[in-house]
C-alpha cells in the first residue's frame, strides 16, 4: 500500500552511535535496545509507555469477519489486513511514514514452531533476543517482541479472546518488522496472542513492513529464474516431464512470492542529542538498565 504522509511518524525508531536504538511513540520511548557487538543479538528494555494505535476490536466484528470468509483463508486474511491498514493510516501514533508498505501473511516463513511455547514462559521487560539461533541462552531465542508485558491468561480481556479462540474466530495479531531488532514487534494484539498461546495454539500474525523495491526484486529475482529455465531445459523429452515442470514451477513461483514479500529495512531518525541524551533517556526510563552489547 502507498502511503503520503507523514515523513515522520508517530512511532518511529531513533537511533544513536554504538548500536543504540530507541522505538519513541510520540516523544516517549518506549522500547530502548543496543545490538550486540557481536552481532548474535540485541538487548532491549521496555518502558511500559506503550499504546497500540488501533482501536480495540470488538467481539462483533471478529464474528462477522467469520462470517464473512472461513477463518484463516485468503478472503479472510484480506479482510483483516484491509482493517489494519484503514486504521494505520489514521493513526497519529502508529509507524505509516511515506513510502510502499507491504501488510499479510508471513511469507517468509520467519516464526519457528519450537520458538512460539516460549513467549508465555519467558518475556522478560529487560531482556535479550537472540539472533540467528544461537541459542545463547535458549529461551532467548524468540521470534516476535511483544512491546508491553503480557497479560494474565486468566485476566478477563484474555479470557474472552480464549473463548474466540475455542469458536474459531479469534482475530490476528498485528506485528510490525523492525530490521534493526531483526525480529517483528506486535503493534497490536498483545491478549490475543497469550489467548492463542494460553489455548495452546498459534496466532495468526500479519505482518507489516516497508515494502521492497522493484529492482531489488528483479535483482535477486534473476539467479533462480535462470536455474529454473535451465533445469527445465535439461528436461528434455523425458516421460515425466510435464510433472517435473509443473514441480518446477510451484518452486519458482513460492521463490519470488517470497521476494516480493521481503520487508525492507526500517528507517531509523537520529536521537537527538546522540548517544549521552540516549544514556540519560535510558537512565531515566529503565533505571539500572546496563545492556552489555558484548554478552
Amino acid at each position: 500500500m502507498r502511503v503520503e504522509e507523514p515523513v515522520k511518524p508517530g512511532l518511529r525508531m531513533e537511533c544513536a552511535d554504538g548500536r543504540r536504538l530507541v522505538l519513541v511513540q510520540g516523544s516517549v520511548p518506549v522500547l530502548f535496545a543496543r545490538q550486540r557487538a557481536t552481532h548474535y543479538g540485541v538487548h532491549y528494555a521496555r518502558t511500559g509507555r506503550y499504546a497500540s494505535p488501533l482501536a480495540p476490536l470488538r467481539a462483533e466484528r471478529a464474528r462477522a469477519f467469520a462470517e464473512f470468509a472461513e477463518p484463516g483463508s485468503e478472503e479472510w486474511t484480506a479482510r483483516w489486513a484491509a482493517h489494519a491498514g484503514t486504521e494505520l493510516r489514521a493513526a497519529t501514533l502508529g509507524p505509516l511514514h511515506e513510502g510502499e508498505w507491504r501488510l499479510g501473511p508471513d511469507a517468509n516463513r520467519w516464526f519457528v514452531e519450537a520458538n512460539w511455547s516460549k513467549l508465555l514462559a519467558h518475556d522478560p521487560d529487560r531482556g535479550h533476543l537472540t539472533w540467528f539461533g544461537y541459542g545463547d541462552p535458549v529461551e532467548d531465542a524468540r521470534d516476535l517482541l511483544p512491546l508491553r508485558a503480557l497479560s494474565p491468561v486468566d485476566a478477563p480481556r484474555v479470557r474472552a479472546y480464549r473463548r474466540q479462540y475455542r469458536e474459531g474466530v479469534l482475530p490476528p495479531v498485528f506485528a510490525w518488522w523492525i530490521s534493526g531488532l531483526n525480529s517483528p514487534v506486535v503493534l497490536d494484539g498483545h491478549d490475543r496472542l497469550t489467548a492463542a498461546l494460553a489455548e495452546g495454539g498459534r496466532p495468526g500474525v500479519l505482518l507489516l513492513s516497508r515494502a521492497v523495491d522493484a529492482a531489488w526484486v528483479a535483482l535477486c529475482a534473476a539467479p533462480p529464474v535462470r536455474a529454473y529455465e535451465e533445469r527445465v531445459a535439461a528436461l528434455g523429452d523425458r516421460p515425466d516431464a510435464a510433472s517435473r515442470v509443473a514441480y518446477e514451477s510451484r518452486g519458482l513461483a513460492d521463490t519470488l512470492r517470497s521476494l516480493v514479500a521481503s520487508p525492507d529495512t526500517t528507517r531509523a531518525w537520529p536521537f537527538p542529542g546522540g548517544v549521552p541524551a540516549w544514556e540519560a533517556a535510558a537512565a531515566s526510563y529503565v533505571p539500572g538498565w546496563s545492556p552489555d552489547a558484548d554478552r
